[in-house]
């Protein structure tokens, strides 16, 4: 997570009772025999599918999405998602609010993060993204032209590849300004004529009588104590998708008007799926 960006108040400072501190027990218990028992799954399979399919991967994404979707049945979280899908190929870009986003997208299409290289080297996260085929890149102009060559063969085997242009996490009720960077590599020659980027929409809706940031993660907020927070809680709230119409790269004249399209598109869903949900406190 980059902590680049700070909301203008601070998050709300949970304490955990007894009961929470049960909740916490109970479903960590579950949720991590959940993850790394199917990860050990995903490798095993993947010794067979690697050699037998290279780069293409006809099987493990499923044993991802299983996790991922059982993952919110187990914290007790409401998931949903709207509208079609995209079957053509291609980037998906998203808002990012928090490490629950990985999740969220994860519970309904196959698809492969693309993640800054210094998470390869987070403990357990950066373990789960490798194995799930995580791409990583490196902020290195020198590196420029090899990461677009990574990028061309993913997306030529039929990957769905999905990054967040923001750059960085919130806290769930804003869309930053989206960065034009990494849609650049989707105007080379050989790949424009081909790829579709399909803006997705994504809110979290607090639990009932909870501040609305309280799924957010964002500025120096550390992984551990969001995730307990999350665990702990006796009523949790809803997580709900939209994904829009794929839109067609070549019919973009450069990568900031690209970016400024999916930028528009993810905001006005965002803003209109926040207003769907029910009346909460505010912060």
């Amino acid at each position: 997570m980059s902590v680049s960006w700070h909301s203008e108040t601070p998050p709300e400072q949970i304490r955990i009772s007894a009961m929470g501190w049960v909740r916490v027990v109970l479903r960590g218990a579950v949720l991590a025999t959940l993850v790394f028992g199917c990860l050990a799954l995903l490798l095993l399979v993947r010794l067979i599918e690697r050699p037998l399919c290279g780069v293409k991967r006809p099987v493990t994404p499923y044993i991802t999405m299983f996790v991922c979707r059982n993952a919110f049945r187990i914290l007790g979280m409401g998931f949903s998602a709207t509208r079609a899908q995209m079957r053509e190929p291609g980037i998906v870009v998203a808002n990012h609010s928090s490490w629950l986003d990985i999740f969220a997208l994860n519970a309904k299409k196959r698809i492969y993060f693309v993640s800054k290289s210094e998470v390869a080297g987070w403990p357990g996260i950066g373990w789960l993204a490798r194995a799930t085929g995580t791409v990583f890149i490196e902020r290195n102009r020198a590196k420029a032209s090899e990461q677009k060559a990574l990028f061309a063969e993913r997306l030529k085997a039929g990957h769905k590849l999905l990054f967040f242009p923001e750059g960085t996490s919130t806290d769930g009720r804003r869309v930053l300004p989206f960065k034009t960077t990494l849609f650049a590599s989707l105007f080379e020659d050989d790949l424009r004529d081909l790829l579709y980027v399909q803006p997705v929409s994504v809110v979290f809706h607090a639990p009932k009588g909870r501040e609305p940031r309280f799924y957010g993660w964002w500025g120096d907020m550390d992984f551990g104590s969001h995730l307990l927070k999350v665990l702990s809680a006796e009523t949790q709230g809803r997580v709900v998708l939209r994904y829009h119409a794929p839109v067609r790269v070549a019919d973009f004249a450069n990568r900031k008007a690209l970016a400024a399209h999916c930028e528009e598109i993810v905001r006005e869903g965002h803003d209109t799926l926040a207003a769907e949900g029910e009346p909460l406190l505010d912060g």
